[in-house]
């Protein structure tokens, strides 16, 4: 079971689909959520804040999830942080791709509650 008291950081470039997943990591029972609406802004908030779970969209303006991804794992002081993919694909060729790239785990929308409460209980597993 994952530390409740982790700071999540939940990146995607649609508000609406950022307030779903507080949403239901509140219902999960975590409390401490940050936002990015990017993959460079989530770069920014990982420099300046002690993040214990990222939950990533896969395609975003700017930077990919993808690519941030790569850049999280490439970073040492970041490279352990379990990395949760989120995306609309579910194509094998994506999923190659995020698991080359060292992704923890890995969910196609529309997803439940349940759903990404077995993902996050899995990384931390």
């Amino acid at each position: 079971m994952s530390d409740k008291n982790i700071k999540v950081l939940v990146v995607d470039d649609f508000a609406t689909m950022r307030r779903i997943v507080k949403n239901i990591l509140t219902q999960l029972g975590y409390k401490n959520i940050v936002e990015a609406d990017d993959g460079t802004t989530a770069l920014d908030v990982l420099k300046q804040e002690n993040i214990g779970l990222i939950i990533s969209d896969w395609n975003m303006p700017k930077m990919t999830g993808l690519d941030l991804l790569k850049e999280v794992r490439g970073n040492a002081d970041m490279a352990d942080i379990p990395f949760i993919m989120v995306t609309a694909e579910a194509q094998q060729d994506n999923i190659i791709l995020a698991v080359k790239a060292k992704v923890s785990q890995y969910i196609v929308k529309p997803f439940t509650a349940d759903t990404l409460g077995e993902k996050i209980d899995k990384v931390f597993g």
